[in-house]
């Protein structure tokens, strides 16, 4: 089944096989799908800065044995946090592999829920994203003012 789900980033085609994401896509054309889902209402919840894990089961289909470790790498980057493309291909145990993280990030076939957006070049550089870099600056900056506003509740 495939959905549209309208975003601040736009509309988001979502891929999936029963209520399992197997694929997420930018700039989705189509009708935007009014659904119930749980994916749909977990996409509103991150977006509307209520819901900073996802939990809808996700299948990664496809990719090669290192894509599929830096999707899993990725996976572990917390909300709000960002990573370097060197400090995840050192996780990885190849710390010259800076360059193919960022081409694994850019096949990541389920962006968003997994936070390929929050790998960032060296020094924090803003670079490389499947969804383009206005895209990817706007999920880094709406999960900069959630985590923001979460610690100034705490305090």
């Amino acid at each position: 089944m495939r959905l549209v789900v309208e975003s601040p980033i736009g509309p988001l085609g979502v891929e999936l096989d029963g209520e399992t994401v197997v694929g997420v896509r930018f700039a989705a054309s189509g009708p935007v799908s009014a659904s119930d889902l749980p994916i749909a209402r977990e996409l509103a919840g991150y977006f509307g800065g209520t819901l900073t894990d996802f939990t809808v089961p996700v299948e990664l289909r496809g990719g090669s044995e290192f894509e599929r470790a830096v999707w899993g790498q990725i996976a572990t980057v917390p909300y709000g946090t960002m990573r370097t493309y060197g400090e995840v291909a050192k996780a990885l145990g190849d710390p010259g592999a800076a360059r193919a993280v960022g081409t694994a990030c850019n096949r990541n076939p389920v962006p968003v829920l997994i936070p390929c957006h929050r790998v960032v070049g060296a020094g924090g550089k803003m670079v490389g994203f499947g969804g383009g870099l206005p895209r990817k600056r706007l999920l880094l900056e709406l999960e900069a003012r959630v985590t923001l506003a979460q610690m100034w509740e705490m305090s």
